[in-house]
């Protein structure tokens, strides 16, 4: 049974992050060899257990520091090809910069090492500071204490978002938020009484701009998307935010296509999509939609029937999806077959001959309790906050649930940093280590002005 159970697991690929088990395999060497249990014996030298932890707490920190110099270098790499795109224009100036510098020209794929330890690592946007936030987070959960227990997923995935928070807090400008069970519990509406309404209130008068990002499609409709959200607006009231403030905070429906803006009145207000979509999106035709969630609804019913599942289909304009009866249950693996499977075919669709025409950008996602197919997908919900609003990659945090390839958080990786959480309490806890770093940064700029007036006062009296 024990070993059955590991075989079938090691090919359940969708449901492993390859980096996170890349670190998880590199932190078993000192685990293994090292962190060993407490001898029984009377050998005082034998019994050293301070010793051994820091010992321990030493080689983890080696392996992450070199892992963060692997991140380095890739992002290194990233920058420099960046720069050399701006000579595109110039084959000769390309070259020789190209040359110089030792990098790869335009059209040769990433050849950074952690690309080839890795070959499906997504970009980095910042540097990761991994040892100061294994450091963080072996003080509160022992990590290198442990010999019965190695490094999890939990762990690392803990220590990446908090190594993600501290280097992209300086420079933050955008931060984007799913909603069901990274918000609110899944299918729930945000309570009033949500320990995150303070949290938030706490970005928008950091002069951050707040979106959240959300599968839901309602087009349109900003009172759906309201009643959803009705205990952070009116959070929003009881705090009197300002006009300026509410006008930083924006909601991302059906993935990418429909956008509202929060008023000074604390209500959500449609923005047309010719105001915020550029020209690729707003060529998609009806014709083209229609092809692909025909499509995809063809296979979510062959789901449904070949696995008898209690459930039914929904069409909207740019979705399809298929969610449960009443009070009914169904396994995740059974989501993760609807979602596979519709990928699948959508993908090879697309491929043929027939299809090639209509092919546009889906997102095919288990959702939790449901599946849903969506014309447009977060990356291109992100690109498109990232051009209206003014932030670059590098300024923009997206906070999620749904980080496996099954997932609709997935894609955002490409775009911008990302933080991955698995319930409300851990968005608490993330946002909590944020705001603590951004009222750090506030204080120390209050001081700096505060010098700078002192400077200039002083300067004048000496004249």
């Amino acid at each position: 049974m024990t070993s059955m159970y590991t075989i079938n697991y090691a090919l359940r690929a969708h449901k492993r992050d390859p980096f996170i088990e890349f670190i998880k395999g590199m932190l078993m060497t000192p685990f293994v060899l090292h962190a060993k249990p407490i001898p029984q014996t009377d050998d005082p030298t034998e019994k050293d257990e301070e010793y051994h932890m820091d010992a321990n707490v030493a080689r983890y920190c080696d392996i992450l520091s070199s892992i963060e110099e692997l991140i380095n270098l890739k992002v290194l790499k990233k920058k420099n090809n960046n720069f050399i795109q701006s000579f595109v224009l110039f084959p000769a100036m390309l070259l020789l910069i190209s040359t110089y510098l030792g990098i790869h020209v335009l059209g040769v794929p990433d050849q950074s090492r952690l690309k080839r330890l890795v070959p499906s690592i997504s970009t980095f946007h910042t540097q990761l500071p991994l040892r100061e936030s294994f450091l963080s987070a072996n003080a509160k959960h022992s990590i290198a204490a442990r010999r019965f227990v190695p490094p999890s997923f939990n762990d690392i995935r803990r220590i990446l978002n908090t190594a993600q928070i501290t280097a992209i807090a300086p420079k933050l400008k955008l931060i984007t938020f799913d909603g069901d069970m990274t918000l609110y519990d899944d299918g729930q509406d945000f309570e009033h009484d949500s320990a995150l309404v303070n949290l938030l209130v706490s970005l928008l008068k950091y002069n951050l701009i707040v979106c959240v990002v959300t599968a839901a499609g309602y087009p349109g409709d900003a009172l759906r998307y309201e009643q959803r959200l009705s205990g952070l607006l009116k959070g929003f009231e009881n705090a009197r935010l300002s006009k300026n403030m509410c006008e930083k905070f924006f909601v991302l429906g059906g993935e990418c296509n429909y956008l509202f803006q929060c008023k000074e009145d604390y209500h959500l207000k449609y923005l047309p999509e010719t105001k915020y979509q550029p020209q690729n999106i707003l060529s998609w035709s009806s014709d083209q939609i229609n092809a692909i969630l025909d499509v995809a609804q063809e296979n979510l019913q062959r789901c449904i029937d070949e696995m008898k599942l209690q459930c039914t289909v929904l069409r909207k304009s740019k979705a399809v999806g298929e969610y449960l009866f009443y009070n009914m249950k169904r396994y995740e693996e059974q989501l993760d077959e609807c979602v596979l499977s519709t990928q699948h075919r959508i993908v090879n669709y697309l491929n043929s001959p027939w299809g090639k025409k209509n092919d546009l950008p889906f997102c095919a996602f288990n959702g939790g309790s449901d599946v849903w197919v969506d014309i447009g997908n977060k990356l291109i919900g992100v690109q498109i906050l990232q051009q209206f609003l003014g932030a670059t990659p590098g300024e923009t945090l997206h906070v999620g649930d749904q980080f496996l390839s099954t997932g609709n958080d997935f894609a955002t990786r490409h775009q911008c940093c990302t933080l991955w959480i698995v319930n409300p309490d851990e968005t608490q806890g993330v946002l909590l280590e944020l705001t603590a770093l951004l009222e750090a940064k506030k204080s120390e700029r209050s001081l700096l002005t505060l010098l700078d007036h002192s400077k200039i006062l002083l300067d004048s009296q000496t004249i």
